[in-house]
């Protein structure tokens, strides 16, 4: 998936575990687990809203977008 998530990256930044962020946004670590390994296929607007309000940071800071990562070819 041309999607990159970059959820470990703000936990290090804000010197935060997975499972203090699991308990403060009140979802299980094995679903946090599976966004932050990118192998989530959707996120809820009200969990990545609970995600930024904990970290202290934008969508864009967690979420972005890589061609090269992608399955499918670019569209011409």
């Amino acid at each position: 998936m041309a999607i990159v998530i970059t959820l470990d990256r703000m936990l290090i930044k804000r010197g935060m575990t997975l499972s203090e962020l699991a308990l403060r946004i009140d979802i299980t670590l094995a679903n946090l687990s599976i966004l932050k390994t990118g192998k989530a296929k959707a996120i809820r607007f009200s969990t990545l809203e609970a995600i930024c309000r904990e970290l202290q940071c934008q969508p864009g800071d967690l979420l972005g977008h890589d061609p090269q990562a992608g399955d499918l070819p670019p569209l011409d």
